[in-house]
């Protein structure tokens, strides 16, 4: 573990993490994770120890041949890696859900966010849900702060139930004095098979949103599209399917209200012009 004296000095940084497992529906979340990490190329600053946190009859070390042909194996662990972007770096959180001894793993995490001056938690997640996928893919936010509330128009959670390391982690941050957010993008349950590049993207549209700043997106659209073609191929092969699709566009287009339509017309309007103002 590395020792506070010797963490580097950051500027005014956010903490964004996802998990591999529970909270990932269709891979989007730690997707999103995995975009950022490689569009805003972040190095890896410390990987905690896996021996702590993973029972590897469940997530098992993997063994691969590198490019040289040497033999490696590649053992299950929770990454913190850091990008640096104009006036801000980021702290991005990155591995499999852990097994084990979840309140020290969440200590161990909210620490470093503590020792780093952490301004800002981002957790991410993903579930299945009954939205079509012809239509964006809902990402729906919460926030333990009441002011991050108000400003991102986020709502306050009434959820009740199992939870997940990002629901302990979100808890934590209040305890920790930490201003905190949850984004949570839902994947249609009939595609639920990874990867779901349409959720990863609305997810880093919605980090766009809280962070007030431009991500690369790469690939991502061009994916999202193909994504969204080849359940178009599936669905017109299978009338059943096709006509659920069908009603589910109808209960979503009639739920949508003209007030979130404007809403997301503005969201897209700023993008773009933070997207002019990057190029």
């Amino acid at each position: 573990m590395i020792e506070p004296e010797d963490l580097p000095t950051l500027t005014r940084p956010v903490l964004i993490a996802a998990f591999e497992g529970w909270n990932d529906a269709g891979d989007s979340a730690s997707g999103t994770i995995a975009h950022l990490a490689d569009v805003w190329d972040a190095h890896v600053m410390l990987e905690l120890d896996p021996e702590e946190y993973y029972d590897y009859q469940v997530n098992r070390p993997i063994v691969s041949t590198s490019e040289s042909g040497v033999r490696q194996l590649t053992w299950p662990t929770t990454r913190l890696l850091t990008a640096n972007l104009p006036g801000r770096d980021i702290l991005l959180v990155q591995g499999p859900e852990p097994n084990i001894k979840w309140q020290q793993f969440t200590r161990e995490i909210l620490g470093l966010a503590v020792e780093l001056d952490v301004e800002l938690v981002i957790t991410l997640g993903a579930l299945l849900s009954d939205s079509p996928h012809t239509r964006p893919i809902p990402v729906s936010g919460t926030s333990t702060d009441a002011t991050l509330t108000e400003q991102l128009g986020l709502d306050v959670s009434t959820y009740e139930g199992p939870t997940g390391i990002i629901g302990v982690i979100q808890e934590a941050c209040s305890r920790f004095d930490i201003p905190a957010v949850s984004l949570w993008g839902a994947v249609p349950h009939y595609v639920a098979q990874p990867p779901c590049p349409k959720a990863t993207l609305a997810l880093v549209r919605r980090i766009e949103d809280v962070l007030d700043v431009s991500v690369p997106l790469g690939d991502l659209v061009d994916e999202a599209r193909a994504w969204e073609a080849g359940v178009d191929e599936l669905a017109s092969d299978d009338d059943e399917v096709a006509d659920y699709v069908k009603q589910l566009e109808h209960a979503r287009d009639t739920a949508d209200l003209p007030e979130a339509s404007g809403e997301a017309i503005a969201r897209e309007f700023e993008r773009y012009l933070r997207r002019r103002g990057t190029e």
